[in-house]
């Protein structure tokens, strides 16, 4: 099968998981292209075959105050489909993506080639961008002109059905880690560059949007720190960092909270994390939580969203109210301070991420494109 797949090529979930998906498929065979700006983070072309990038180019035309990059794309579709011939389009984001897709197909029925399109919905697209009032009307046309179309929880399926008109089946696709991948890699002997042997290591991973709460965080940590020693990571970037690092450099916490900047290392950082926090007012599934899981890393999170269906509650972690700090600073101490406990949920958090491995999804998937093609 020769599919197109078009994401947002950022360190961001959908980027992430539309990446890792393009791999799997390619190693069943399928020729996977890649369309967008830039090269997906995660994207190794030269070292994986039956993967392809091609770049949307957005000619810089003074006529446009925003440059078009959705009709950009479109026309870049048009050509990628028509030169490889493409099989099914999926695109990871309903807004540009998705409206950008239906262009396109409209205008490749003009040359007599029709091109089903599965769209995958990821969170921000329905609930940030998507329930805005100026755009509901276009994600709701896009959602509804789509052949297939798939939610990575639950939750955000009902979020998209109650906030949208919908007439088309959502079939609830769940996000994914690739176990084997990560059994493969050596773990590094560095664990000294990121904190001294005797502190425990806590972590949160985000984009660092209002949305993550990396205030939080630091909250959390605070309540921590005086009862064990601990070293807190602050991994990635985003417009509340310079809010949240003068916050630590006030109250004297420098010392403790480390902020590392955007990583292509992320499972090199969580194999040496005892805990991780991820306090967000909303997520749609929580990629980064399943990540964590995956390496034994039991998560305290707030119960906001499809992070109930990630983190099991008392077996891989703990949930709390969306800005209960204490309730999860408490939680976080109960495991820190027993180590036996602590290691029970290590154990226990990596088991509960082997049900969300790729073998039990990318199949779906495969479903998903032929059902599309036949209709």
């Amino acid at each position: 099968m020769n599919i197109a797949i078009v994401c947002y090529p950022t360190f961001g979930g959908s980027g992430v998981v539309a990446t890792e998906l393009g791999i799997a498929l390619s190693k069943l065979g399928h020729n996977v292209h890649f369309v967008t700006y830039h090269q997906p983070v995660r994207l190794d072309i030269i070292n994986t075959p039956n993967l392809y990038f091609h770049e949307v180019n957005v000619p810089d035309y003074p006529l446009f105050k925003y440059q078009p990059y959705e009709l950009a794309l479109s026309s870049r579709l048009v050509d990628v489909v028509k030169a490889h011939k493409i099989d099914v389009l999926h695109v990871h984001y309903a807004i540009p993506h998705a409206y950008a897709a239906y262009m396109a197909k409209k205008m490749l029925l003009d040359e007599g080639i029709s091109i089903p399109i599965v769209t995958t919905l990821h969170g921000t697209d329905i609930t940030l961008v998507g329930s805005h009032p100026f755009y509901r009307t276009a994600v709701t046309f896009s959602i509804n002109h789509s052949d297939c179309v798939t939610a990575v929880s639950e939750s955000l399926k009902q979020d998209t059905l109650r906030l949208f008109d919908i007439k088309t089946e959502i079939k609830v696709i769940p996000n994914f880690i690739d176990a084997l991948k990560l059994e493969e890699k050596e773990k590094p002997c560095e664990r000294s560059l990121l904190a001294p042997k005797e502190d425990k290591i806590i972590t949160h991973i985000s984009n660092f949007r209002p949305l993550k709460r990396v205030l939080d965080v630091i909250a959390i940590f605070e309540q921590i720190s005086p009862h064990v020693s601990s070293r807190l990571l602050m991994v990635g970037e985003g417009p509340e960092k310079d809010k949240a690092m003068a916050y630590v450099k006030k109250n004297g916490l420098k010392e403790k909270v480390l902020f590392l900047g955007n990583s292509n290392e992320i499972d090199k950082i969580l194999c040496y994390s005892d805990l991780f926090l991820l306090p967000s007012a909303m997520e749609s599934f929580g990629l980064v939580a399943l990540e964590a899981m995956a390496n034994g890393v039991p998560v305290i999170s707030s119960n906001a969203g499809g992070l109930a269906e990630v983190n099991k509650q008392g077996f891989s972690g703990f949930l709390s109210e969306v800005g209960d700090v204490d309730s999860m600073a408490k939680n976080a101490l109960h495991l820190l301070n027993d180590e036996a406990k602590l290691k029970q949920f290590k154990n226990q958090a990596k088991k509960q991420a082997q049900i969300f491995n790729i073998d039990k999804v990318v199949n779906q998937y495969e479903n998903i494109y032929n059902k599309a093609i036949r209709i």
